[in-house]
């Protein structure tokens, strides 16, 4: 699959209609409305950008599916996708960072769950179970890796491009969420972490982890 032009493509039709909005207010000579359509169509264009990465390559590197940051990083108990313990990293993305999502590991996509759910702030720990999500689950060399994709607050739509029995390289695009929100990363138990809490990342180059 290719996701590669500077914009995601799931983000023109809001640039367009915005752009036309403010063609016709500046024509109607609704200067004041005008600007702010044309602001408003500027940063969409730039929220929209998809730029490229480098993504590192070593034996196990897990690297980052979202730019942001990491607001959890610790052990738990997962009981929807991987029903075991297991390493979560949770990446919080706000308006400015880059929404388009990258694969954490190379591996086969094995399940796509989606579940509706509420729209609270992403930076809190329950957006992780009350929110709209989108898991990926993932077979890595014989382990199982999931990634969830979170609405947030103000996040209305999340995109995923993959589906089961697709082959995911490290770093590859798999989809984006619009307009501020969270990735949840689950790991095998063991999994040494090269992130802490508060630390930032940028998709598809921070290494958060090494598959043990």
């Amino acid at each position: 699959m290719s996701h590669t032009s500077i914009i995601a493509l799931e983000g023109l039709p809001v640039v367009a209609v915005l752009v036309c909005v403010a063609v016709v207010f500046w024509f109607l000579g609704w200067y004041k409305a005008a600007a702010v359509v044309t602001a408003l169509s500027i940063f969409s264009l730039w929220f929209f950008r998809n730029p490229e990465r480098h993504v590192p390559v070593g034996q196990g590197l897990v690297i980052a599916p979202a730019d942001g940051k990491v607001v959890f990083a610790g052990l738990v108990h997962e009981d929807r996708y991987l029903h075991t313990d297991a390493v979560k990293v949770s990446i919080f993305m706000d308006l400015f960072s880059v929404h388009v999502n990258r694969a954490p590991e190379s591996g086969t996509v094995t399940d796509i769950r989606y579940n509706p759910g509420k729209f609270i702030s992403a930076n809190l720990d329950k957006a992780s179970l009350d929110n709209e999500q989108n898991a990926v689950v993932m077979d890595v060399g014989g382990k199982k890796v999931a990634f969830v994709q979170i609405a947030g607050l103000i996040a209305r739509r999340i995109v995923c491009w993959v589906k089961p029995g697709d082959r995911l390289e490290r770093g590859e695009r798999f989809g984006l969420i619009m307009f501020g929100s969270r990735l949840d990363v689950y790991l095998p138990p063991g999994t040494p972490l090269k992130v802490a809490v508060g630390d930032k990342t940028r998709a598809g180059e921070t290494v958060i982890g090494v598959l043990p």
